[in-house]
């Protein structure tokens, strides 16, 4: 990098952008907010359609963010823009509170790329680094803390519970058996670790072994799911009728609270199906935009293949 360079997203190839693009329908004048900001690849696909006119706040809880959003700011100078850093969901929810309205708003979840492709931030079970998956690196609670620190039984039902991980139980013990003789500090010792658990098919089966594991402890140490249930009623809070939500989500725990929630949000009337007129009075909130998850074509995973696991749903605010 240059001397005062600021770093760009032009490395970093957003996911699923042409629909992305087409779902939320973003014009001229409009307010956009990116709940998840990253290396700016999607505010840069959207930007381009505000023409220079219009807003756009960018949220993220990790502090890294803020010199990619610096160079984004710059090349888009026409608009307003403005960086928020923190959880998406506390964000959302003061803006909300605060009485800002949005047209649209982006959330992507996950870890980026830009966290996978540093290995110092222990994301990753390809190199060896501190165990650490900090999103927000100010936060006290790291992978290295739950791995260490958290009783055998928990372990295994975080395991389970976030990474669906079928080994959960032989794992968490292996693990504790471990860190009784020195605590966990690098995520090769991990992946070692549960190497040494599993049963040889597993080891030599699909994918890596450790996958599972790392995501689930990704997810219990940055409380992914429960920022993502807060987060969905803060946006939909934040939009104005007529306003666009679309969401992100990589593997199927996430998927199914985006589900959920955009179902239960369509509903309109919840009484009882004996009543003989409704009587709770409820509208429904969003609208659909597409029935079912949008997926990357072939293509999109043959050029990025970070993709395939993308599951894309949008709505409109009623």
């Amino acid at each position: 990098m240059l001397p005062n360079a600021l770093p760009t997203a032009t490395d970093h190839v957003p996911v699923l952008a042409d629909e992305v693009r087409e779902l939320l329908g973003v014009e001229p004048g409009e307010t956009v907010v990116d709940a998840t900001f990253g290396a700016g690849g999607h505010a840069a696909v959207l930007a381009r359609d505000l023409q220079g006119s219009g807003r756009l706040v960018a949220i993220d809880r990790d502090s890294t963010v803020r010199p990619f959003f610096e160079g984004f700011r710059r090349r888009h100078g026409g608009l307003q823009t403005r960086f928020l850093r923190g959880e998406a969901d506390v964000v959302l929810g003061q803006l909300a509170g605060n009485g800002f309205g949005a047209d649209a708003v982006l959330m992507d979840l996950g870890v980026s790329s830009m966290q996978l492709d540093r290995p110092e931030r222990g994301f990753s079970y390809a190199a060896d680094a501190p165990l650490d998956m900090r999103m927000d690196q100010t936060a006290r609670l790291s992978a290295a803390h739950l791995v260490n620190e958290t009783p055998e039984r928990e372990l295994a039902t975080i395991l389970r519970r976030f990474g669906e991980e079928r080994y959960a139980r032989q794992i968490a013990k292996a693990i504790s058996r471990r860190r009784r003789e020195r605590p966990f500090e690098r995520t090769g010792e991990l992946v070692d670790t549960i190497r040494g658990a599993l049963p040889a098919p597993a080891r030599f089966g699909d994918g890596h072994p450790a996958k599972r594991v790392f995501q689930a402890l990704r997810i219990a140490v940055n409380d992914e799911l429960g920022s993502l249930e807060r987060a969905l009623p803060a946006a939909l809070a934040l939009l104005r009728p007529g306003g666009r939500l679309a969401v992100i989500s990589f593997h199927s725990l996430e998927d199914r609270i985006v589900k959920r929630f955009l179902r239960d949000q369509e509903r309109g009337c919840t009484c009882p199906p004996d009543f003989p007129v409704c009587v709770c009075g409820r509208e429904p909130a969003l609208r659909a935009l597409t029935r079912r998850a949008i997926r990357p074509s072939a293509r999109e995973v043959a050029e990025n293949p970070r993709a395939a696991s993308a599951r894309l749903r949008a709505a409109v605010k009623a």
